[in-house]
């Protein structure tokens, strides 16, 4: 099911079936909710007057260096096992919303984006074993992992979270797909084509067979002795082409357009500022 969570008309916030026209059908339960079971729909259609980040998350945890094809373009080594960080609930933002450049950006343009396939968690996992770790999903949805550069590596004593947390860094949408075997889910994460575009240029394009890490090895080694919360949102890592890694750089600037881009998910579109 493609779930778009949405404003109406009254601005009231729904959960709906995407439609795919500017309308969803209205569920009677917020999947998180009810997971593992799938919400009803109610035969109304309604108009989607704004739509929103898919889920409000409970926990953001985000992965580094997990494409090969990026952490060669990055002049790094193959990590041993997964690189984590966090980012602040604050930082997420809507489908359309403005990704705002910090006022504290460092010596220049630093600010950049990183086309990333977000995992939605639907129930507490704890201590979970790879091969059944991909029945906790909810679903999945495209993410754009911004980052202030000079934050993530200079500027926070070795730790990225700074630079990966300011407000609006977090765009998440614009619907979930719930992970299942029916036409409108996604039953394999790791076969999705992934591409970031700034001002209609494609900049990345990869593919989450290049993972390092898959989705389930990162949800049994996220839960060891942890538990993942209903609504934690993990982000996967981004394939190459970042603009940080470009010669010359190409970093976003007010006025630019950002899009992530994941086959069987949509387009998530957010304006600079």
């Amino acid at each position: 099911m493609r779930v778009v969570r949405f404003r109406d008309s009254n601005a009231q916030i729904q959960h709906g079936k995407d439609l795919g026209d500017g309308t969803a059908e209205l569920l009677d339960a917020d999947p998180l909710a009810v997971f593992p079971d799938r919400p009803g729909v109610t035969g109304a259609v309604v108009e989607v007057a704004q739509r929103l980040a898919p889920v409000c998350p409970s926990n953001i945890l985000c992965i580094g260096m997990n494409y090969k094809a990026h952490v060669a373009e990055m002049g790094g080594q193959l990590p041993e096992r997964p690189v984590l960080f966090m980012k602040p609930t604050g930082s997420v933002q809507h489908p359309g919303g403005p990704i705002r450049i910090p006022k504290c950006e460092h010596g220049g343009p630093e600010t950049d984006q990183e086309a990333e396939l977000a995992v939605v968690i639907g129930q507490a996992a704890r201590d979970v074993a790879v091969e059944n770790a991909l029945d906790y999903v909810l679903g999945y949805t495209c993410a754009n992992d911004v980052s202030a550069r000079w934050w993530q590596k200079q500027g926070s004593g070795g730790q990225f979270i700074r630079g990966k947390g300011f407000d609006t860094f977090c765009p998440l949408g614009p619907v979930l797909v719930t992970h299942g075997n029916k036409d409108d889910e996604i039953s394999d994460p790791q076969s999705l084509r992934v591409r970031g575009y700034l001002d209609g240029q494609c900049l990345q394009d990869g593919n989450t067979s290049d993972m390092i890490f898959s989705v389930a090895e990162l949800i049994a080694f996220l839960s060891q002795d942890t538990t993942l919360l209903p609504g934690t949102v993990i982000l996967t890592g981004t394939p190459p082409g970042v603009g940080w890694a470009r010669e010359p750089k190409q970093l976003l600037r007010a006025g630019m357009e950002s899009v992530v881009e994941i086959e069987g998910i949509g387009r998530l579109v957010n304006p600079v500022e």
